[in-house]
């Protein structure tokens, strides 16, 4: 069943990757007006908190994902061994 299952996890794995990059654009582009709005507030500490804010948001929705990845893909290779013995 593992046979069968891998090329899909590949595909997904790829897609996957495809939409972290994607992200990372998403990110950027999201940060740029925060970045504008510090600037056109000259750069008071309410304008400088909020960015900071406005940010670590955007680093959090990039972040979880990734760590939540890694950490499926070693309970994905964890498991694997056993079901590959057990067929």
């Amino acid at each position: 069943m593992w046979s069968s299952l891998s090329p899909l996890l590949e595909a997904l794995l790829k897609v996957g990757a495809l939409a972290f990059v994607l992200n990372e654009i998403r990110g950027i582009v999201l940060a740029v007006p925060v970045l504008y709005g510090i600037y056109q507030a000259g750069g008071t500490w309410m304008a400088i908190w909020l960015g900071i804010s406005s940010l670590g948001g955007i680093a959090l929705s990039v972040v979880v994902p990734v760590f939540a990845a890694r950490k499926l893909k070693k309970h994905m290779a964890r498991r694997a061994p056993a079901h590959a013995s057990a067929t």
